[in-house]
């Protein structure tokens, strides 16, 4: 499959602060990490010479050697299999999973290893993985190759699920996933490989950890990956219809930062949770119970949803109306029960 890409290559290291696309802060971040920490392995299905279906990987084969980035056979199941045991004996893995329907063979592995080794063994061993996921949709992919599978890993106790939605929490976020000592699925979403904003490789991330991404008192928005721009936008336009609209990135699924999302739900008294996934029993699922159960002395209204449909994703002519968009958001907001209005 070709995917139109954009040359994501860091071959040196760039000054304090600088501006790339998000595939490039990944590439950056991987870089820097197998350049800090020689335990640090990147591998899977066409990471190395080609650099990945989406060039993630670009040209790190060539810059740090066939042993810390390398292809893999076409087993999902054994690629995340052989990260348990490179894992278990000290090392620190990175695996890329190519698309997020494709990570599905590993998913025995990923729930019954990855996720609950460290209980298991009480503490004794730990998982120091990171397993890389593109995303989502918009790109106009085929069956397989866009879906939204976030609810099955933020479900399974074990497992830290990240998604960044600028390249600055692409660097940092990866940064601190490859630096933590327990599994990490990094959900990318695709949809964003080629937005561009400023990196500071200076700056830090915590995990757990939500962002205010637009300050706002009279709704806030909760989003995280691709519908952070989509709620970005919707506040500008409804900015321009006199409502103040903030916008929480949430970023982290789980653990989930309940202290900034509440508190961010309570200066409003309204909420809307904004996703790609399809709606029933979703991370936007428990989003909305957790702001139910935390703020509703605060609320003005019920806490809305804008999801995908509760189908299979749509085929790449029919995705725009499958996938959430600013009208839908503004719908959203529209419904939360406005006392000025009738």
């Amino acid at each position: 499959m070709t995917i139109a890409h954009e040359d994501v290559r860091v071959d040196e290291r760039p000054s304090h602060v600088s501006t790339m696309s998000m595939a490039a802060a990944l590439n950056l971040a991987l870089a820097d990490a197998i350049q800090a920490d020689p335990d640090v392995v990147i591998f899977g299905e066409d990471v190395g010479a080609l650099g990945g279906v989406f060039r993630i990987t670009d040209g790190l084969t060539a810059r740090f050697g066939e042993d810390r980035c390398f292809d893999t056979p076409l087993a999902e199941s054994g690629i995340v299999g052989t990260a348990v045991g490179m894992a278990m004996n000290g090392m620190r893995p990175i695996v890329e999973l190519q698309f997020d329907a494709f990570a599905l063979p590993a998913f025995e592995q990923v729930v019954s290893h990855v996720a609950k080794l460290g209980n298991r063994t009480r503490g004794s061993v730990r998982m120091p993985l990171v397993i890389r996921i593109p995303f989502g949709g918009g790109i106009g992919g085929v069956e397989h190759h866009c879906d939204s599978s976030e609810a099955y890993y933020a479900h399974t106790p074990g497992l830290t699920v990240v998604s960044p939605s600028t390249p600055q929490d692409a660097y940092s976020l990866l940064r601190a996933a490859i630096a933590s000592p327990d599994p990490v699925i990094f959900l990318e979403p695709k949809k964003l490989y080629w937005t561009k904003g400023e990196v500071d490789t200076s700056v830090t991330a915590e995990i757990g950890t939500a962002r205010i991404a637009r300050d706002g008192t009279d709704v806030t928005l909760l989003a995280y990956g691709a519908a952070v721009p989509l709620a970005l936008e919707a506040a500008e336009v409804a900015a321009s219809e006199g409502r103040s609209v903030q916008v929480v990135d949430v970023r982290s699924l789980s653990p989930f930062d309940d202290s900034t999302v509440t508190a961010a739900v309570r200066t409003t008294g309204r909420a809307v949770v904004i996703a790609e996934a399809p709606g029933y029993a979703s991370v936007a699922s428990e989003i909305q119970a957790r702001v139910f159960e935390r703020c509703f002395e605060y609320l003005e209204a019920p806490v809305r949803r804008v999801t995908g449909f509760d189908t299979p994703f749509a085929p790449p002519k029919l995705e725009h109306w499958y996938l959430p968009d600013v009208d839908r958001i503004l719908d959203a907001i529209d419904s939360l029960h406005w006392e000025d209005e009738s």
